[in-house]
């Protein structure tokens, strides 16, 4: 048996340039599933076809190799498929860390969580009792400074007040949502791209926008329906409907940061 160098039809140039891109292609493929997928087991088997893979390359295999990258092909599509939802953030944003810490607007200040969230709690369920409209993003890790630019910057404390304010029918940035980050408002009226899942529900353009920023982002988004009042959680693609007695156990739940258990 001729090893892969030692075959006259692959000079020994041709051979390190394939090997240097059989190296590249599936580093690209480690680097894009790292952002997609997260899971042990998916770099598990990765790490066994690239194995498999190089050894027949080496050992002049290339039905093998043909086989080994058909199998390959097909898992990652599937992989793909399973995580639309985690593709889309890495389209948005492929360099960003899914560790990193949210945009710094100046200096992160001290605050009462409990006190933060007792506000939230008490504005969200005006506003569902007196069935306005309103959609609050909380930022968590990724960084919406991007999506927030076509908003008004505000900086301000959230306090019920200044929410009820916001969204009170008639007022210029009523329309729209805010984006929190931490204690603070950042911006009003910030319009997100919609999303293009099919929804065996009626749903209008802020529950949809909701969803839509909850699919390219770890954010939390509450949703207040002027119809109804009924008040939704929109978080990693998918909406869910809370009631007001279990809005602050539900909120508090979706705002702790799971990535240490992942």
């Amino acid at each position: 048996m001729k090893f892969a160098w030692e075959n006259d039809v692959m000079p020994l140039g041709n051979f390190i340039a394939s090997l240097v891109l059989i190296v590249v292609i599936f580093g690209g493929l480690f680097f894009i599933l790292y952002k997609v997928a997260k899971r042990r087991a998916t770099f598990i088997l990765l790490s066994l076809a690239f194995v498999f893979f190089l050894a027949a390359f080496l050992l002049n295999l290339p039905i093998v190799c043909t086989l080994i990258a058909f199998i390959s092909a097909a898992g990652l599509a599937g992989c793909f498929f399973a995580n639309l939802g985690d593709v889309r953030k890495f389209i948005a944003n492929p360099f960003s860390r899914a560790t990193a810490k949210a945009a710094n607007f100046g200096i992160e200040k001290i605050y009462d969580t409990q006190l933060l969230y007792k506000n939230i709690e008490s504005a969200v369920i005006s506003l569902s009792n007196a069935r306005i409209g309103a959609i609050m993003t909380f930022e968590k890790n990724t960084d919406l400074k991007d999506i927030m630019k076509n908003g008004v910057p505000i900086h301000a404390p959230v306090t019920p007040e200044i929410l009820l304010t916001i969204f009170y029918p008639g007022t210029r940035l009523h329309d729209g949502a805010v984006v929190i980050h931490g204690n603070e408002i950042i911006a009003a009226s910030v319009f997100f791209t919609p999303t293009t899942k099919p929804f065996a529900g009626k749903y209008g353009s802020r529950h949809r926008a909701a969803i839509g920023i909850s699919e390219v982002s770890d954010a939390v988004t509450v949703v207040v329906s002027e119809e109804t009042g009924r008040i939704s959680f929109a978080v990693n693609g998918d909406l869910e409907s809370v009631n007001q007695a279990n809005f602050l156990r539900a909120f508090e739940n979706y705002m702790a940061d799971h990535s240490a258990e992942e």
